[in-house]
């Protein structure tokens, strides 16, 4: 069953209203003053950034200067994003434990986050991870190709972001949704237009700490209407749903092994190509802080996950029945996107409701501001600097152009968010998972990985997995039904990630080891130095990480 009908209002009667439309619900007072003051808040970090932001490094990855456990918080801070707080507690919500897919996958990325790719990722590059993946290959092919990705998958992941933080705007104000997404968006534009990346890093870590905080808040008080008894949270949950035991077995909203598998394919190694994500690695001082945030970002992410466990049946448990969080019709208020707002004042009142309405538009700011500046670096710094200017720009013209790509990126977000405004936000953050598993995870993984690696077989493959990705989401039902409206789907499943990674990855292998040009034996040929330098670095970096500087390995040239 496509994911698109598994969640119609006629299947669980929780969807959002029409478009445009204003909920009746009476505006919480409390909720709006605590937006309001962060919103104040943010502003001044972002004033005290943009003191500091004078150069295109700064705005890039804040000067480099960021702790581990500082970067730890902030990438947790852009990764929890509202496509997983809104999002899988309302899937939750609607469809019991078949929610948790979406975050068993992304989670899973962590650990080969930390074993796999911190080290050798922050080594190479500078500010993106195209640095690395153009280190030993023909440099302005694969930034091409490499930017193509990056860019289709920062419009894809700002489509939930902006869709959940419209829905929390019209909760909260009584706003028409798409006044609500356009207020959202200049205020994001605000931040990274003048703050730039320390702006961005610091409002994700203090969203790290309100979230965080939040959903802990909101578990207590759910384990305490239910005793403190995790057994008599699903009991009672349950009971309380319209397909009773049911949401405790699979197949509520996936009942076909293959859209589980493909799912999480796309979660998993989806995870490990997001551009905003690999960005942060480059905002710490070397490799060891890298690593350390990797460590601690793992941390956070795994208690947060574990507590949306506990929102989510809490949801059901309090939520279901209780005809003052359901519109006349039927439908949730604000439909199953605001199911955790909901549950916030179920269990905590106005005061706890404001909380977290502001903690989730904190979490929507951070995250739309990251994939800001990681759009904006795909321009300015891979397209402008290094591809159109070889690496010597004129650095006042590159902030520039950063600045006009920020805005630019601020209007598509706008355009898209209204276009996709009925569609869960979890599903949607997981379009773009496809392409990044499918383009930038192959190119970074072989490129650190194979020496067989060449420059045609990384350009194919990655082309190939660019538009095998977009066009079977287009033809899958998520699009094809749900946004386009034709009766029923040209390809069955939702994200095709388990059939769209292979095809590069075997484009890739195939394209490589039949290339006997020059550029391909060249290609091969680096490989050697940047394995030496991926591991080892300068010889102050791996003195630091604890080893011996190996004689002979060559020095970063200040990339470390």
């Amino acid at each position: 069953m496509p994911l698109s009908m598994a969640l119609s209002p006629v299947a669980f009667a929780a969807a959002p209203g029409p478009v445009g439309e204003v909920s009746q619900q009476a505006l919480n007072p409390v909720a709006i003053g605590m937006f309001l003051l962060f919103v104040l808040v943010t502003l001044l970090i972002t004033w005290w950034a943009a003191r500091r932001t004078r150069s295109s490094g700064d705005f890039y990855n804040a000067g480099g200067q960021i702790s581990g456990l500082q970067n730890g918080a902030a990438i947790a801070g852009d990764f929890m994003s509202a496509a997983s707080f809104l999002g899988i507690t309302g899937l939750i919500f609607l469809g019991g434990f078949d929610g948790l897919v979406l975050a068993l996958g992304a989670f899973s990325a962590w650990p080969l986050m930390l074993f796999l790719l911190a080290r050798r990722v922050r080594n190479l590059g500078r500010f993106t991870f195209i640095d690395v993946v153009s280190e030993r290959l023909e440099r302005t092919r694969i930034r091409l190709v490499a930017i193509s990705g990056t860019l289709t998958v920062v419009i894809l992941y700002l489509i939930a972001q902006m869709v959940g933080a419209g829905k929390l705007i019209q909760l909260l104000f009584g706003l028409p949704y798409e006044v609500a997404v356009i207020a959202v968006s200049a205020l994001v534009l605000a931040y990274v237009t003048f703050g730039g990346m320390l702006a961005t890093t610091w409002v994700q870590i203090v969203k790290a700490i309100l979230l965080l905080t939040g959903v802990t808040v909101c578990a207590v008080l759910v384990m305490y209407h239910a005793g403190f008894s995790f057994d008599t949270l699903l009991v009672e949950a349950t009971a309380a749903h319209p397909r009773g035991d049911a949401i405790l077995r699979a197949g509520q909203i996936f009942d076909d092994p293959v859209q589980v598998t493909t799912t999480l394919v796309a979660m998993l190694f989806g995870t490990l190509g997001l551009p905003h994500i690999l960005m942060r690695l480059y905002t710490v001082p070397d490799m060891v802080q890298a690593k350390r945030s990797a460590f601690y970002a793992s941390l956070f992410m795994g208690y947060f996950y574990l507590a949306l466990i506990v929102l989510g049946f809490g949801s059901v448990m309090l939520l279901y029945g209780n005809p003052e969080f359901f519109e006349p019709g039927g439908g949730l208020v604000g439909g199953g996107n605001m199911a955790s707002i909901h549950l916030a004042s179920a269990v905590g009142g106005d005061v706890l409701t404001g909380f977290m309405s502001a903690v989730t538009f904190a979490t929507i700011l951070a995250v739309v501001a990251g994939l800001t500046v990681s759009g904006a670096a795909a321009i300015s710094h891979d397209l402008y600097a290094e591809v159109m200017c070889k690496g010597q720009p004129d650095p006042a013209r590159e902030l520039f152009l950063t600045r006009v790509t920020t805005v630019t990126i601020g209007v598509i977000a706008v355009v898209l968010g209204i276009l996709f405004q009925d569609e869960n936000v979890a599903f949607i953050a997981t379009m773009p998972m496809v392409v990044a598993a499918s383009v930038n995870f192959p190119l970074l993984f072989l490129s650190l990985f194979w020496s067989g690696l060449t420059t045609r077989g990384a350009v194919i493959g990655a082309v190939l997995g660019l538009v095998s990705s977009v066009v079977l989401i287009v033809i899958g039902p998520q699009v094809w039904v749900s946004v386009l409206g034709f009766e029923a789907p040209l390809f069955p499943y939702d994200y095709p990630a388990l059939f769209t990674l292979p095809l590069a990855l075997a484009a890739c292998w195939l394209f490589s080891v039949t290339d006997r040009s020059t550029r391909g034996t060249k290609d091969r040929a680096n490989y050697h130095a940047l394995l030496l330098r991926s591991e080892f670095g300068d010889a102050a970096s791996s003195a630091a990480d604890g080893g011996e500087a190996v004689a002979g390995a060559p020095a970063a040239g200040g990339r470390v």
